[in-house]
C-alpha cells in the first residue's frame, strides 16, 4: 500500500510539473507570436518542450506564420506591379493626349478641307491608340488578380487564328505587307478560350505590323499531337530586339520605330492567356527574321 502511494505521488508530481510546464510554455508561445504579429518580424516560434503536442503546435504556427509571410510578400510585390503600371502607362498616355490637344488646336485654326480631314484621321488613331492601352490595362489588372479565372473549353484553334489574320487586312493594307501564308486545312480543337485566344492571336499579330518590316510568314499546322502556329517577321534592326525580355511588362523593342502607341502589355498578355490555357509561347531570333511560336495540346 505504501508502494503504491509513493508512485501515486511522484506521478502526481510529475504530472504537476508537466503541468507547469506546459502553461509556461503556452505563455511564451503566445508571448512569442504576439511579437512576430506586432513588429511584422521574420523570426520563428521557439519552444523549449515538444510533448504533449507543444512540438507540433509550434510546427504548425511556424507553418501559418511562414504562409502570411509569403501571402504578404506577394501583394507588396503586386502592389508594385501595379503602381509601376499605372507609372508607365501614365507616361506612355500623356504623349497621345498632348499630340491630341495640338491636334485639336490645328483643326480649329484652319478652313482646309483637306486638313482638316488629315487632323481628324490622325486624331482618331490618337484615340483608337489610348483605347487600347486602356484595355490593355484593364486586361493586365484582371490577370494580376488571383481571383480571375479563365473558363476552358473545345475551340478551334485555326478557325481562330483565321479570324484573327482576316481581322487585320486593312492594316496589311495599309501598311503596303502582304504575308505569306500556310494555313492547315480543317479544324484544330484545343482546349481553350474564345475570347482569350483571340486576344493572343490578336497581340502577336499586332506586334508583327507595329515592328516588323514588310516580308511576313505565317505557318499554321499540326505537329506532335499540338496545334502549331509560327508568326514570323524580317526585322530592319534586330539589334534593338532582346529576345530574353520579349514577354516582360512594358518591355518595348524599339520604341522609336514603332508604327503605333503601345503599352508595352501585349506580348506579357499574351504569354500569361497562353500558359492559362495549358499552351507555350516562345520567341527566337534568328538573322534579321524574328519569330513568335505558339503550340496548344491537340484534343484527341
Amino acid at each position: 500500500m505504501t508502494w503504491y502511494v509513493a508512485v501515486s505521488l511522484s506521478a502526481l508530481v510529475v504530472m504537476s510539473y508537466l503541468l507547469v510546464k506546459v502553461r509556461w510554455q503556452m505563455r511564451k508561445l503566445e508571448e512569442q507570436l504576439r511579437f512576430v504579429q506586432d513588429k511584422q518580424s521574420d523570426g520563428i516560434l521557439v519552444s523549449d518542450i515538444r510533448i504533449l503536442g507543444i512540438g507540433k503546435l509550434t510546427d504548425s504556427l511556424n507553418e501559418i506564420l511562414q504562409k502570411q509571410r509569403s501571402n504578404r510578400q506577394e501583394w507588396v510585390q503586386k502592389e508594385k506591379r501595379l503602381v509601376q503600371t499605372y507609372t508607365n502607362l501614365s507616361h506612355d498616355i500623356r504623349t497621345p493626349l498632348t499630340s491630341l490637344d495640338g491636334y485639336f488646336q490645328l483643326l480649329e485654326d484652319t478652313e482646309d478641307a483637306k486638313e482638316r480631314t488629315r487632323y481628324l484621321q490622325i486624331i482618331q488613331e490618337r484615340i483608337h491608340a489610348l483605347r487600347n492601352m486602356l484595355e490593355e490595362l484593364f486586361t493586365y489588372t484582371k490577370l494580376e488578380s488571383r481571383s480571375y479565372e479563365v473558363p476552358l473549353t473545345k475551340c478551334d484553334f485555326g478557325a481562330l487564328v483565321k479570324e484573327a489574320l482576316f481581322s487585320y487586312y486593312n492594316e496589311w493594307q495599309k501598311q503596303q505587307m502582304e504575308p505569306q501564308l500556310q494555313l492547315e486545312e480543317g479544324a484544330l480543337w484545343v482546349l481553350g478560350n474564345d475570347q482569350a485566344m483571340r486576344r493572343v492571336l490578336q497581340n502577336v499579330i499586332k506586334n508583327v505590323w507595329e515592328h516588323g518590316g514588310r516580308h511576313v510568314k505565317i505557318v499554321l499546322s499540326e505537329q506532335e499531337g499540338e496545334a502549331c502556329l509560327l508568326v514570323q517577321n524580317e526585322v530592319m534592326h534586330p539589334e534593338y530586339i532582346d529576345v530574353e525580355r520579349i514577354f516582360e511588362r512594358f518591355y518595348k523593342a524599339d520604341e522609336a520605330r514603332s508604327r503605333t502607341a503601345s503599352s508595352g502589355l501585349g506580348l506579357s498578355i499574351a504569354k500569361e492567356f497562353t500558359v492559362r490555357m495549358h499552351g507555350e509561347i516562345r520567341a527566337w531570333l534568328k538573322g534579321n527574321w524574328f519569330t513568335i511560336q505558339l503550340r496548344f495540346p491537340l484534343l484527341s
